[in-house]
């Protein structure tokens, strides 16, 4: 019998979001970055300004993508985490897109796209800037709570 070494755990993307320089909307890119600091072995995060097409010749070599984006909201309301389904995949894309298209994207050019989820966190504050309000201070520590919950939900199928 040949020896086959399977991997236990899936690879993990984590690409975080958005413009640092308009206050709350570098919230994505804030929670990617406090993420790389778990090291963990099979999670990779990336950071860019917006989701592009590029994206999927690295999304392909993954089974698990989590996206994390700022979205504008009031106080009361709290981070958001939901699968993402494949739209169709002839929809013609632009230079930049949502989680949805470039999974459509990655599904129609490979033939398969990771499993993933949305992460989108509520910012009060978008306006030019480099520091985050204290709304999204505080709901970053709640999605970097619900991300490891869904890490660990990953994890174990």
């Amino acid at each position: 019998m040949d020896n086959v070494i399977i991997n236990a755990y899936p690879a993990i993307l984590l690409i975080g979001y958005g413009n640092e320089l308009r206050s709350d909307d570098g919230i994505g890119q804030r929670v990617s970055n406090l993420i790389a600091s778990w090291k963990l072995a099979n999670l990779y995060t990336l950071c860019v300004h917006q989701l592009t097409p590029e994206l999927a010749e690295i999304l392909v070599n993954f089974d698990v993508a989590i996206f994390v984006d700022a979205y504008p909201a009031t106080v009361e309301q709290d981070v958001q985490v939901s699968p993402i389904e494949l739209v169709d995949t002839t929809v013609t894309m632009g230079h930049s897109s949502n989680p949805s298209y470039l999974l459509a994207l990655t599904q129609a050019l490979y033939g398969r796209s990771p499993q993933a989820w949305w992460v989108t966190v509520p910012g009060v504050n978008f306006e030019l800037g480099e520091t985050l309000s204290p709304v999204a201070e505080q709901k970053i520590e709640v999605a970097l709570q619900q991300i490891n919950h869904l890490l660990k939900t990953v994890d174990s199928r």
